[in-house]
């Protein structure tokens, strides 16, 4: 090969090189930042772009579409001392490619942990149920603290959404626990309560009974003594009519206690017969 040949290959690789270094298409959703001789120059937008060869260097490539980063789940300690673990989820844009690579060494790896450190802080300010109930509000002061940060940065949290916020395991058993004594103390006084119910029926039914016992027992008294004054209004002084309805139901008492079938001796007062004959005696007097 000659030497101008040479000369002339080396030359058309030399301006295909120049051409490839000064001639930059950005695809969308991108913005490159260009340094010229280690210092920002400009940024380029999606598109040709034509920059100055072997001065201009894109340094650069920044994703300007939503970013999506992964919050790696962590423990945080509550107000009342109690171990929740929780996770995020945060959706941010770069919208200043400048301040993003210039701003912070890693703009993603800064943004997670700014949510980290915020999360625990928010968390930390709460009691167990308050943060296990809290889940938007915690979202809301999140994205609100990590706000301004993200702007000197470059950056826009779109927004931030908690995955996960649960107990620890040991936090869950004592948590089950707390929750199996709450429920057999219910129990407890649900039954507590039932026996004293029943109890204080069982009583009110014995008094109602009593009170019924005696009015029966007054009744009956009142009855006995209306009975016994009628018959003395109606016979007057003459007690042998009386005597003789009394012997009269004394022989029928003997007769049906004769007749039972527990009965098996029949004990008889030693002057029944005396005072039969007493009570015809007196009849026969009288008359």
């Amino acid at each position: 090969m000659s030497p101008g040949l040479v000369v002339v290959v080396a030359l058309l690789i030399f301006v295909f090189v120049t051409l490839a270094k000064g001639l930059r298409v950005v695809p969308q959703g991108e913005e490159w930042v260009v340094q010229r001789m280690g210092k920002y120059l400009r940024t380029l937008l999606p598109g040709l772009n034509i920059i100055i060869p072997y001065l201009d260097d894109v340094a650069y490539k920044v994703v300007t579409k939503d970013i999506i980063l992964d919050v790696q789940e962590q423990e945080v300690i509550t107000r009342d001392n109690a171990v929740i673990r929780t996770n995020a989820v945060a959706f941010i844009k770069v919208t200043d490619p400048v301040k993003a690579v210039y701003g912070v060494t890693d703009f993603s790896e800064a943004i997670r942990n700014l949510i980290m450190t915020t999360l625990r802080s928010i968390v930390g300010e709460m009691d167990l149920d308050q943060a296990l109930s809290s889940r938007d509000k915690i979202k809301v002061r999140l994205r609100e603290s990590i706000a301004d940060e993200a702007i000197d940065w470059g950056l826009t949290v779109k927004s931030v959404e908690i995955q996960d916020i649960n107990p620890s395991d040991s936090m869950q058993r004592a948590m089950e626990q707390q929750a199996s004594a709450e429920r057999e103390r219910k129990a407890m006084v649900t039954r507590s309560e039932g026996q004293k119910q029943s109890m204080i029926l069982e009583a009110e039914a014995r008094l109602e009974s009593a009170k019924r016992d005696a009015a029966a027992q007054v009744t009956l008294a009142e009855a006995s003594a209306e009975s016994i004054r009628r018959v003395t209004v109606s016979l007057g002084e003459q007690q042998l009519p009386m005597m003789y309805l009394l012997g009269e139901k004394y022989i029928a008492a003997l007769n049906k206690l004769g007749e039972s079938p527990n009965a098996k001796v029949v004990v008889l007062p030693a002057d029944l017969q005396d005072a039969v004959a007493g009570i015809f005696a007196r009849a026969g007097g009288k008359g």
